[in-house]
Order: C-alpha cells, then sequence, then structure tokens
C-alpha cells in the first residue's frame, strides 16, 4: 500500500491544536526571587530560594486552577548581593521579565530601594527584610513575612534583662539598613527596661578585625554584647572575645540564628551566643518537623533561618489566587489581606501596611555549632 502523504500534514494539524487546547488551559506564573546568592551571605540566599523552589515544585505537582486553567509556576531567582544598587537592577530585571510576585529581597537595605520599582511596576513583594521602613513606604502589596525588627531587638533586650539578669550592655551594629534598625530597637527597649548601654561601637558588613571596639566594651565591664550585623561578622566577633577572654554574651538578631554562625564561628560559638528570630520552632509545630524531612530529601540539608517562611508566602499567594479567582495583583493582594493562612512557621494575617498581625519570637543559643531554642514569645 503506498504512503499516503496527506497524513503528515495533518497529523502535524492534529499535534497543533492539541498544544493550543493544552496552551489555552495553563497560565504560567512567574515568581522572582531577589536574594544574594553570591558573597558573604550566600548561605541564606541559596536558603530562601529553596524555600520558594519546594513550593513551586510542589504547586506544580498538584496544579490549582485559577479562572478555569491550571496554574503553571516558574521560578526566577536573581543574585543581588545583598547590594542597594544591585538589588534595583535586580529588581527591574525582574519587572522587565514580566514578574509580578516576587520573594525577597533577604537584606533590609535592598528592600527598601527596591520596592518603590515594585510598586510602580504594580509587583507584589514578600521579604523578610526586618527594617521598619521596610514597610513604611505606604506601598500596597507588599509584605514583610516574618517578625520585624521592632519585635526582635525588643525580644532580645528583653530576654537580656529578664532571664540574663544583664545590667550593663555594649552594643556594636555594622551600619547597613538591617543593622541600624534592629540595633536601634534593641537599645531603645534595654534602656526602658533598665539596662544601662556603656557604649555604641560601629563596623562595617565587610569586616573582620573588631579587637580596637571589643577592647573598649571590655574596659567598660559590659554583661552583653549586642550586635547588629549578620553571622559572616558575627562568628569572627566571637572568636575574638574569646581571645581577648571576654565573658560578656554575644546577643545578636535573626541573621546569627543560622547554622553559617556555627560553622564560622566553631567552638568559640556555643552558650555564649543568643539570637533572636521571628518565627515558631520548627520542631515544636505540628508540620514542622516534616517540612524539615521533606527539604532534607530535596537538598541534602537541613533549612536555616526562613526556608520555611518563603515557602509558606507562595503557598499563601497560591491560596489567594484560588480565592480571587484571578492571578492579577490586586485582586490576588486583595484577598491576601483578608484571609488567615496556617503555615508552617507561623500563621500569616497582614494588617493594612503589610505587617504580620502575630508573629513569635524564638531565641535560640548554640549547642554543636546548631542554632538551639531556648524558647518562643
Amino acid at each position: 500500500m503506498p504512503f499516503n502523504t496527506r497524513i503528515i500534514p495533518l497529523f502535524g494539524a492534529m499535534l497543533l491544536a492539541f498544544s493550543a487546547s493544552a496552551s489555552a488551559q495553563e497560565q504560567i506564573v512567574k515568581i522572582g526571587h531577589s536574594g544574594p546568592l553570591s558573597g558573604a551571605n550566600a548561605f541564606a540566599g541559596k536558603d530562601n530560594e529553596n524555600g520558594v523552589r519546594l513550593a513551586v515544585e510542589e504547586l506544580n505537582a498538584k496544579p490549582i486552577t485559577v479562572a478555569g486553567k491550571k496554574i503553571k509556576f516558574e521560578l526566577q531567582s536573581e543574585d543581588d548581593q545583598c547590594d542597594p544598587k544591585a538589588g534595583v537592577n535586580v529588581a527591574q530585571k525582574l519587572v522587565d521579565g514580566g514578574v509580578k510576585y516576587v520573594m525577597g529581597p533577604y537584606c533590609s537595605g535592598v528592600a527598601i530601594p527596591a520596592s518603590r520599582v515594585y510598586n510602580e511596576a504594580g509587583v507584589m513583594v514578600s521579604t523578610v527584610g526586618t527594617n521598619p521602613k521596610v514597610t513604611q513606604g505606604g506601598y500596597k502589596n507588599l509584605y514583610r513575612i516574618i517578625a520585624s525588627d521592632s519585635q526582635v531587638g525588643s525580644s532580645m533586650a528583653g530576654y537580656a534583662a529578664k532571664v540574663l539578669k544583664a545590667k550593663t550592655v555594649g552594643v556594636i551594629d555594622d551600619r547597613t539598613a538591617f543593622g541600624q534598625g534592629v540595633a536601634a530597637e534593641f537599645v531603645k527597649v534595654a534602656k526602658s527596661s533598665g539596662l544601662q548601654v556603656a557604649g555604641h561601637e560601629f563596623t562595617t558588613d565587610k569586616a573582620t578585625d573588631f579587637s580596637t571596639i571589643l577592647t573598649n566594651l571590655k574596659a567598660k565591664n559590659v554583661d552583653a554584647i549586642f550586635f547588629g550585623g549578620y553571622a559572616p561578622q558575627g562568628a569572627p566577633m566571637a572568636r575574638q572575645m574569646k581571645q581577648l577572654g571576654m565573658t560578656a554574651k554575644l546577643l545578636g538578631g535573626d541573621t546569627l540564628c543560622s547554622p553559617e554562625m556555627g560553622k564560622l564561628g566553631g567552638d568559640a560559638v556555643g552558650d555564649n551566643v543568643l539570637c533572636a528570630q521571628g518565627g515558631a520552632i520548627l520542631d515544636k509545630v505540628a508540620n514542622g518537623p516534616a517540612f524539615k524531612t521533606k527539604y532534607k530529601a530535596r537538598y541534602n540539608q537541613d533549612p536555616d533561618a526562613y526556608a520555611a517562611s518563603y515557602y509558606d508566602q507562595v503557598m499563601v499567594i497560591a491560596e489567594a489566587m484560588q480565592k480571587a479567582n484571578s492571578i492579577d495583583v490586586p485582586k490576588v493582594g486583595a484577598e491576601i489581606y483578608k484571609l488567615t493562612h496556617k503555615g508552617i512557621a507561623g500563621t500569616y494575617a497582614y494588617d493594612a501596611d503589610g505587617n504580620m498581625k502575630q508573629s513569635p519570637v524564638t531565641v535560640y543559643t548554640f549547642k554543636n555549632s546548631q542554632p538551639s531554642p531556648l524558647a518562643s514569645y
């Protein structure tokens, strides 16, 4: 029987029709991620990215349907280097690429200037930037998905006064938006709690030698030092405190609550270091252990500080899309302001400024180089 050449174009037409039909039943939504994927804080940026990717993969495995179409999420992750200029460039790149939902930035110093770019483009932003100024720009659909510096800094000050029974404290900040913000909140509550702030020293987020400022604070016999900064500086600071024979506790915010602190600080990081982090203790919340198991199976490592929070917020966005029956940012945002979502790291309900109405804060110390929770507030 001779081969019928008319079958080929007919088959091609059928394939095109099938492809068009499948495409009509699927809607692609890009989820952007902005974080430090290189440099000293890359460990945090990758962890946050991993949390987003885990949520995206789960949602794509069991697609949600919005307005009659299955949603396929695509992740576009960019390196903002924890640098304001780079972060603004990343924001413009994501906007130009048609991204309408962005997870990040991680650093407050990036979140504050980048939020203007996102707002002007009508993009939703979900950030862990903790400086109070992040949500004071008046931008709709910008959400802080963890506790702010006001909560973290005040919790650490309260812990120093009530639990550690400290009398005199020193403060060091790295002059970043995050470091200045969390240190200012610590100082404010420390003073109102009766603590004497004996000195406030300054460094940078690139420094490695803190011997001069530590010597100054040692001479003032401080019981504790609060450091507003990141683990790559906090760890060598702890080492140098040990070398100087200092017995003062080293206190910090969420950026010290990382295995990276123990990894870089070695035996100088133990119960002498305490930090406060937004979110509940994963091992003690209903779905926390299962999340840790799932994360480790996917990435062959334990989650760091905010992987669960990023995962949770992607799920919040997906739920809001279903409630709104739309992927349009204004409609999805309107639902987010109304909903209450019980996630892994906490319960997500937002006020008009995009702050969580309630966000637990957990105080950690270190055991065997790993963060070990002490109490949640």
